[in-house]
């Protein structure tokens, strides 16, 4: 029997905040009730069933500075109940995991009625933001107070709320005490060791555990990378006869390591839940937007956009603004060329020191310019494939992707391969490699961790001494906390922090055989980035809301993609090097069909280890398997029921028939 939430008390006096929202200063107060009564409101009247108050001080008073600030959270039940709403999987006491439902929670590890510890805190923050975006417009055919905030049946308040203005932001509130045992661990005691990565999950989730597993993962597997380039540096081979073995090795590695973190990603994932949770059907994104229609597919009333006229702004407006920009940074590249010819003309007339120095500067400059035209690049992509208004985040953010990765991947390697494969000039190439790399490498840490968090640290100090002038009585705890975590960046996901790997993966599997201290310089950056990275996510920006993940998505497919172009560009390095040219120093087609089938042999060769390296550990495949099968298996038996039930009917109807 399944159990409803409307047959459930799911009130509470008093209890645990967990997420804030804010709302816009001018909101009319009959837009306030009317959204407090729809979160509070049961669940077969069109509510969340949440609990909800507005932020008090300590004498229960609301306050001019926090009036617009309402706190969120719910009854234990109602939290065990949305965690069977939204297919969260859990451990099992047979040690199997499976998806958690209200009526046989006495069946899962760790669960206790006088327990509150059996939901981490992220999936209660994600719960209530699943709850939120769930709340759906009824009769409504506007916001109350709103004339111009039109609604529709279906369409989510939460994301009506936020394009109109009308709620600033939506956040989780950090639990101080599980953060401070979270640091302790993680990164405030600099040393060599393994990340917490089942803590990081418990507290911020999946996606962002998943990132810091390969970021920790992908370190790691630099090591050897690492550990073979420093002879070729210690000892200057200069020469670049050597470099056919190292090349070579990195041609198997960087399949291998890729191969064995989908194992490894599996392991994880399986031990979390989030392997085996089932695709909810997606729902539209925010923003995306047309005319109200029926979706032929789930039958609800919602915005429908032609196919056709996105296709039409895709190929007539996005492609040709990326080629353009693609020009752009090839023209750049050009520019740079002709600086470091000045440079080199210079040192050539001069010989002195410092124009010895000068030779670095055309690639510092041009390693600034490549990450200042990636930034600008990335906020015209977001804004052109918003416009292009997909229906779907994941088409979106597969769109979004694909023009960072094709940008970032030009305007970071473009000029790697024209010195290597035009001007052929390897002494250069290992110049610019490494002042791309080491560049790149301190600016990000300082633009995306040293920076934010003196901005925060001088906004806390300024927000503490403004409260201490003014509020003289308030409880320091839970106001205070909210005060300054809403002032606090907002994290945006991901997606930049997977950027910044990938191209590092680029400098090393495409070219660091000509300069074999690359993987040495992205494994100390790796160290020093897992501490910055860990302290932007505790203490500069806001707590992200939980997000649950199986992989690392369409990321592991770029990092493929570069493996695969990683074995064309090695093996042409291979073909170019003295020592192969010198087998063949009459034949140059001899030499270019060589390398040609070399090439197609190590692809199949890597193919292979794909195909030969399961996805998944043996024991999770029986596992998922054995799963599969005691599904089936309950089908069957409901099925039997059924017709076991229906044939007992069978007499009955007849005797009735008999008598009439």
């Amino acid at each position: 029997m399944k159990v409803t939430l409307s047959a459930l008390n799911t009130s509470e006096s008093s209890f645990t905040p967990l997420v804030v929202i804010e709302l816009a200063q001018d909101v009319k107060e009959e837009t306030k009730e009317w959204l407090k009564n729809r979160i509070i409101a049961k669940k077969k009247d069109g509510g969340a069933q949440l609990l909800f108050r507005p932020l008090l001080n300590k004498y229960e008073q609301e306050t001019l500075e926090n009036q617009n600030l309402y706190l969120v959270g719910a009854s234990k039940i109602r939290m065990l109940l949305g965690a069977e709403a939204v297919g969260l999987v859990k451990e099992c006491n047979d040690n199997t995991m499976r998806a958690f439902t209200y009526r046989t929670r006495q069946n899962f590890k760790g669960f206790d009625d006088n327990n509150d510890d059996f939901l981490t805190m992220a999936e209660c923050q994600f719960i209530i933001k699943h709850e939120l975006e769930n709340l759906r417009a009824k009769d409504e055919k506007m916001i109350p107070g709103y004339p111009q905030a039109k609604l529709y049946p279906g369409k989510s308040l939460l994301r009506r709320l936020l394009t109109s203005g009308i709620v600033i932001q939506v956040f989780p509130l950090h639990d101080n005490e599980a953060l401070k045992k979270l640091e302790d661990s993680w990164y405030t005691r600099f040393a060599l060791k393994y990340q917490p990565i089942d803590g990081i999950r418990g507290y911020f989730g999946e996606t962002i555990a998943l990132y810091f597993g390969f970021l920790e993962y992908f370190t790691f597997a630099l090591i050897p990378m690492a550990v073979i380039g420093l002879p070729y540096y210690l000892f200057v081979w200069e020469d670049y006869d050597k470099y056919v073995i190292f090349a070579s090795f990195n041609l198997i590695w960087s399949t291998v390591i890729l191969e064995v973190w989908k194992r490894g990603c599996a392991d994880m994932t399986y031990r979390w839940g989030t392997l085996l949770m089932k695709r909810k059907f997606e729902e539209p994104r925010p923003g995306f937007h047309g005319v109200l229609g029926i979706n032929p597919i789930t039958g609800k009333e919602e915005p429908l956009y032609p196919s056709y006229k996105r296709q039409l702004r895709i190929y007539l407006v996005s492609l040709p603004f990326v080629c353009l920009c693609l020009y752009f940074s090839l023209y750049v590249m050009m520019i740079y060329f002709d600086l470091e010819v000045w440079a080199l003309g210079l040192h050539e007339n001069s010989g002195s020191e410092w124009t010895s120095v000068l030779l670095y500067v055309p690639s510092i400059i041009y390693a600034i310019v490549i990450e200042i035209m990636n930034r600008l690049y990335r906020y015209a992509a977001e804004f052109l494939t918003s416009w292009e208004n997909h229906r779907l985040e994941s088409a979106y953010q597969n769109h979004l992707i694909l023009k960072v990765l094709v940008f970032n991947f030009l305007n970071c390697f473009a000029s790697l391969f024209y010195i290597a494969f035009v001007l052929k000039d390897m002494k250069l190439l290992r110049q610019s490699l490494a002042t791309l790399l080491i560049t790149s490498q301190i600016l990000n840490q300082i633009v995306e961790s040293l920076l934010p968090y003196w901005l925060q640290r001088k906004h806390g100090v300024r927000v503490k001494r403004k409260m201490q002038a003014l509020k003289t009585d308030i409880d320091a705890t839970l106001y205070e906390q909210v005060i300054l975590e809403k002032e606090m960046g907002t994290y945006l996901g991901t997606f930049d922090d997977y950027l910044e790997l990938f191209l590092q993966f680029g400098y090393v599997s495409l070219f660091s055989c000509v300069y074999p201290l690359a993987a040495a310089f992205a494994v100390l950056n790796n160290f020093t980035e897992v501490n910055s990275d860990a302290l932007k996510m505790c203490r500069v920006f806001k707590r992200p809301f939980s997000e649950p993940s199986a992989s690392i998505g369409v990321w592991q497919l770029a990092f493929e993609t570069m493996s695969v172009i990683s074995v064309v560009t090695n093996c042409a390095l291979i073909g170019m090097s003295p020592q192969v040219n010198a087998i063949f120093p009459e034949s140059k087609a001899d030499l270019i069909l060589i390398v040609v089938a070399v090439e197609h042999a190590l692809l199949a060769l890597k193919f292979i280890l794909a195909f030969a390296i399961p996805d998944k550990p043996r024991h999770i495949q029986v596992k998922l398997a054995r799963l599969e099968f005691e599904s089936l298996e309950a089908l069957k038996q409901q099925q039997m029921k059924l017709v076991t039930e229906n044939l007992k009917e069978e007499p009955k109807e007849s005797g009735k028939e008999k008598a009439t």
